[in-house]
């Protein structure tokens, strides 16, 4: 019998965990339950036997209730019988309206066999002693004053009397009867109510010996094993031999025998942890590229690998114990090396690149970066330090920026350049092109010789004046600094334009230009931009035909944009020099040689249209004929409606200059002369005064109060602005024509500034014209 015990212990202490934690907490829970359902039978059982006792109290009340509504009713019309006032038959009312719902209560509480029975023989009687109230009352009212002394009246008394008498004994007889039906339940409620404490004591008993139980198999089998596991952990955290723990198979077993083999496992990781440190030491000694030392978190050097002394030129017994400023320039060494250990240690890493000195004193360009070291608990521990000498790409970045600021300081004097270009070749161009459209304004007046030279001039001029605009535009595009002013543009109105513009040209040669219905698509383009581009294909399309040929404009809708296409019947271009095509300067071909032009058309045409979003390109004519197919696509403006623009100033009709005057300011003597001569012969009524200097200008505008300013922007001592911002502030009511030779001129933002027209020179005489009228017919302020 001794063995027994110990067998049942070691059967115990093999049982997996979750086996004895259900154990432990079955046998309470079971206790539980059993008595919560020993609990909820027993109040089940005192909940009925209640619901029983309350149920013969309210029976016991609605028999009572039938009795006295009877009672009522019966007094109710022998009031009404003797008096004849209605005012009797109210509880005779009353009991008919509540007699039958009580009486439906009484059958549905009812449960009893002899109460049923009684409850039957108390309905029979209540219906007699009913009817018998209602013949009473009912004789009543046909019988007058005297019905009291009528037998039948008498008799009817009579009989009510007994029937209500025999309904009290049957009454009498059922309260009795549910008296002993009370008394009965009474005493079942009673008899459950003990049963209950019993039953609840009894479980309560089995529960406490149920959990005594559980928490003796747990201690004995589980908390004594877990202190040896505990103990065996602290010995672990030594790094102390862990003993074998006694065998067995349950989870706290094998946890032992796991911390034993953790143990061994251990010892031996930590001489290969010795072994691996001491191969990374010689590693890390061994890297020659790079200088990898460790610091202390003062910044004493700690470690110095072969790396370190490669760049920097100290061995490790110079250096070790030293603090890392050392391989700071010396106006560095007070705030820089403090402030790369403090970033560190802030963020755990700090990158920075600079001078850095060797032993010899000699400097290098180092990128370093700074880790801090922190133990488990994350104290500063130190600081490791990798440096890289990466003094040939800094020289290289060096070289690199120059090269980058050569190139655009060579940009911006190749812009300048160009610009003085431009207004030193506008200059002279408005003095030649201005003589040559007075000449031209002469018409049948001058010989026949003199006309065709004045055309000769004007085209030479215009030619050279296109050369100018186009190197200014690609030069612009060059350096970004092309303003283009995207809208939604109808296409068909500046195809229209377009072509309007090359009749003249087209007509020369009697070369007919087709426009295909373009109505409807508008693009998102800037409009003179893309009259540019048009103007520029359309005068190719002509220039580079044959004798009466034929132009075709067609425009195409696809995927969100629409698509031009100028074809023409001339020689076209060869495939082979086709790449070629949107070269600046390239002009291919053997009409090249004989057709005049610049070369930078096309080239102009790719970088405007691209700049504005989109494509442009060549093919051969779709049908295989000889001639050129020259197309571009833009982006579509959808659902955008174009603004509207307005239509340029008529000259006013019937203009009389005279009483006028018009002050003219400009340096240049040939443009002087320009302008009286056009005064002259468009505007002779009209005083015209004229200053070479800014200054001069100023004090002849203050003297004469002129009706128009034709202002040039430079002037020798004063610029144009300066005199505009004085006539804006002294004589505001003046307008101010700009004449000048910068190209484009910022025309909104001299308005802006009290310019009331600008223009560029060279200057189209019409429309100088134009506009000076139109200001001179002004209704003075």
């Amino acid at each position: 019998m001794s063995a027994f015990p110990s067998r049942v212990a070691r059967w115990w202490a093999d049982r997996p965990l979750a086996t004895k934690g259900l154990v432990v907490v079955a046998v309470p829970l079971l206790a539980l339950i059993a008595a919560i359902v020993a609990l909820t039978l027993v109040g089940r059982a005192e909940a009925r036997a209640e619901q029983d006792v309350r149920l013969t109290i309210a029976i016991q009340t609605d028999v009572h209730e039938v009795h006295a509504l009877l009672a009522e009713a019966a007094s109710g019309v022998r009031g009404y019988l003797l008096t004849g006032e209605p005012r009797f038959l109210s509880p005779y009312v009353r009991a008919e309206a509540a007699l039958p719902a009580v009486l439906d209560r009484l059958r549905g509480r009812i449960r009893d066999r002899q109460a049923a029975e009684r409850l039957r023989r108390i309905e029979r009687l209540t219906a007699r002693k009913r009817a018998g109230l209602a013949a009473l009352r009912e004789a009543r009212g046909a019988g007058g004053p005297a019905i009291l002394g009528r037998a039948d009246i008498l008799q009817a008394l009579t009989a009510n009397k007994a029937v209500l008498d025999a309904l009290r004994l049957e009454i009498a007889l059922m309260q009795d009867r549910e008296r002993e039906l009370l008394a009965e339940r009474r005493a079942q409620a009673d008899a459950v109510h003990r049963r209950g404490l019993l039953v609840t004591g009894l479980t309560g008993l089995v529960g406490l010996a149920g959990s005594l139980f559980a928490v003796f198999l747990f201690s004995s089998g589980i908390v004594r094993r877990v202190q040896r596991l505990e103990r065996d952990a602290v010995l672990l955290a030594r790094g102390e031999a862990v003993d074998p723990a006694p065998p067995a198979r349950d989870e706290v077993g094998q946890l032992a025998a796991r911390l034993a083999e953790a143990s061994a496992l251990l010892r031996a990781r930590e001489q290969a942890l010795r072994d691996s440190e001491e191969r990374f030491r010689l590693v890390v000694e061994g890297v020659r590229d790079y200088g990898i030392f460790a610091l202390d978190p003062d910044g004493i050097v700690t470690s110095w690998n072969a790396g370190a002394e490669r760049i920097k030129g100290w061995t490790a017994d110079e250096i070790l114990g030293r603090h890392f400023s050392v391989f700071y320039p010396e106006d560095q060494r007070a705030e820089r090396p403090a402030r790369n250990l403090a970033e560190a240690a802030a963020n755990g890493r700090a990158e920075d690149e600079g001078w850095r000195v060797r032993k010899d004193g000699s400097r290098f360009w180092a990128n370093v970066v700074i880790t801090a070291l922190r133990d488990e608990a994350g104290t500063l521990r130190g600081f490791s330090k990798i440096t890289r000498d990466i003094t040939e790409r800094r020289r290289a970045e060096e070289a690199l920026d120059a090269a980058r600021l050569e190139a655009e300081e060579a940009s911006a004097a190749k812009s300048a350049f160009l610009s003085r270009m431009s207004h030193e070749l506008r200059t002279p161009l408005n003095a030649i092109l201005g003589f040559a459209q007075l000449l031209e304004l002469e018409g049948d007046a001058l010989p026949p010789g003199q006309r065709a030279a004045a055309d000769q001039i004007l085209r030479a001029g215009r030619h050279l004046l296109t050369l100018i605009d186009e190197v200014l535009d690609i030069a612009r595009i060059e350096a970004g600094k092309l303003p283009l002013d995207l809208e939604p543009v109808p296409l068909d109105v500046v195809i229209a334009e377009a072509v309007s513009l090359s009749g003249p040209q087209a007509r020369g040669r009697a070369v007919s230009i087709e426009v295909a219905d373009a109505t409807g698509a508008t693009v998102l383009a800037d409009r003179r931009r893309l009259l540019q581009v048009l103007l520029n294909l359309l005068s190719n399309a002509v220039k580079y035909n044959r004798d009466g040929g034929r132009v075709a404009v067609a425009v195409e809708r696809r995927d969100g944009e629409a698509q031009v296409a100028v074809t023409d019947t001339g020689l076209g271009v060869e495939p082979a020099v086709a790449g070629r095509l949107f070269r600046p300067f390239e002009r291919l071909g053997e009409a090249a040689r004989t057709a005049e032009g610049t070369g930078l058309g096309l080239a102009l045409s790719r970088s405007l249209v691209e700049a504005m979003g989109g494509a442009i390109g060549w093919k051969p004519r779709p049908d295989g004929a000889p001639g050129a197919c020259f197309w571009f696509r833009l982006p579509l403006a959808a659902d955008v409606v174009a603004p509207a623009r307005s239509p340029e100033p008529a000259t006013p009709a019937g203009f009389d200059g005279r009483g006028r005057t018009i002050l003219l300011i400009e340096d240049n003597l040939a443009n002087a002369e320009l302008i009286e001569a056009l005064a002259a012969r468009c505007w002779p009524d009209v005083r015209l005064l004229a200053a070479m200097q800014a200054r001069i200008g100023l004090a002849m505008a203050r003297e004469h109060r002129p009706d128009l300013v034709l202002l040039d922007l430079h002037l020798p001592d004063e610029s144009g602005a300066w005199v505009l911002d004085r006539l804006r502030a002294e004589m505001p009511t003046v307008p101010v024509l700009l004449l000048t030779a910068d190209a484009p001129a910022a025309r909104a933002d001299w308005r802006a500034r009290g310019a009331r027209a600008v223009l560029t020179k060279p200057v189209d005489l019409g429309a100088l014209i134009r506009a000076a009228e139109e200001l001179l017919a002004e209704e003075p302020a």
